[in-house]
């Protein structure tokens, strides 16, 4: 194929000798001892594929490594995963973050086994794979590609990095158009034979060799034909387009303890964020954005949105003793994806008729919640944020 049908700036010689030269690099200096790896292994697992892909997004490797293990200890097949339930799961993905994943995972399973039963084996093709839960076009290839040891081409996060230096795109790689190019440069470099390893090779160049800061450029398998390396301004891709602020959202995180000295403990809704885990009852007070006030609780649609039907009996009942409690020196920070969530604990001692009244209430709105001791609390699936809560 010549370059000169494609929006690349490298000769087809680069072009064609850029898979060997990664290959040969992987070789010998690639890693060859995360616990997912299938290429030195004479049959493929793309169950073990697929789970490590999912947890790797937008995780790295170290924080990975022991919840993958934990997970395989467990859920050592797919037929496993898909009929434990659901609390158990997330049990063992607490902590980890992005819990839509799990849930994903959890959904994804149970469309594997039933493929399975039906076909007598996993899906083939990437196209098959990203009807999955979950599994989008990067995922899919590298599940095809390790896993099944067919054609699959791979173009996340690292490998982008990887592409936009070598082949000096300077286009904003949030633009479909420059994402169009990445993937069409991809495919052109995946090798049809050992595409498996090719893809594993060049995730650990973007993880070891071309990180974000401070790239390992004289250790590089293709640096003397890298085109941000001969400009010396290797940072300056992938370019990216600035973004816009985070709001931040501040809301109260109640310990409400029965005179047991247990904790009150309220399962999060299926749908929304943490979805199904164990979470203190938060209180939700303003939306801002840039000292600008976008949302209170006072409003009463805000209200029904940021509120459980258990968060709002428990403002029923305990809003002025909230208040009264509440500390401004006591705020923990935590951040997602599209906010800065500032979370302030507040503990109440309840009485015995309190305890009886939200505890009849509860169970006559069909809310799920439990009361637990503080050593008891290490058993449930609760996510990091609450984790940060217990230990300030």
């Amino acid at each position: 194929m010549s370059s000169t049908n494609m929006p690349f700036s490298q000769s087809d010689i680069a072009l064609d000798s850029f898979a060997s030269r990664v290959l040969i690099w992987f070789t010998q200096q690639g890693r060859h001892d995360l616990p997912w790896q299938q290429h030195h292994i004479d049959t493929p697992d793309p169950y073990q594929v697929w789970l490590s892909e999912v947890m790797l997004q937008q995780t790295q490797v170290a924080t990975v490594i022991p919840y993958f293990q934990k997970f395989m200890l467990s859920f050592p097949t797919v037929q496993q995963l898909a009929t434990a339930d659901w609390e158990t799961v997330a049990s063992h993905w607490a902590g980890l973050g992005y819990y839509a994943r799990a849930r994903n995972l959890h959904k994804g399973a149970k469309q594997l086994t039933q493929i399975i039963k039906e076909t007598g084996s996993f899906p083939k093709t990437v196209e098959e794979w990203q009807q999955i839960s979950g599994v989008g076009r990067s995922t899919a290839g590298a599940i095809v590609a390790m896993g099944m040891r067919n054609f699959g081409v791979i173009c996340d996060g690292n490998v982008k990095r990887v592409l936009t230096r070598w082949a000096g795109i300077d286009g904003d790689i949030n633009k479909s158009a420059t994402d169009k190019q990445l993937w069409q440069l991809a495919e052109r470099l995946t090798p049809q034979q050992n595409s498996g390893e090719y893809a594993q090779a060049m995730m650990d160049m973007g993880a070891t060799l071309c990180t974000k800061s401070k790239p390992a450029c004289l250790l590089c398998p293709i640096q003397q034909d890298c085109i941000a390396h001969a400009q010396g301004q290797e940072t300056a891709y992938p370019v990216k387009s600035k973004k816009s602020p985070n709001p931040e959202k501040h809301s109260f995180a109640l310990q409400l303890i029965n005179p047991e000295h247990k904790i009150l403990w309220l399962q999060r809704p299926d749908n929304g964020i943490w979805g199904g885990l164990y979470c203190l009852p938060l209180q939700f007070q303003q939306k801002i954005l840039e000292k600008k006030v976008l949302a209170t609780f006072t409003d009463d649609i805000i209200f029904q949105a940021e509120y459980t039907t258990a968060e709002q009996i428990i403002f029923e009942i305990f809003h002025h003793d909230i208040i009264e409690k509440f500390n401004k020196q006591q705020v923990i920070k935590h951040s997602l994806t599209h906010f800065h969530w500032y979370l302030m604990p507040i503990t109440l001692q309840l009485t015995m008729e309190q305890t009886h009244l939200l505890h009849q209430k509860l169970i006559q709105a069909g809310q799920k919640f439990g009361w637990y001791l503080i050593d008891e609390v290490k058993d449930l699936a609760i996510p990091k944020a609450m984790q940060k809560l217990l230990s300030s």
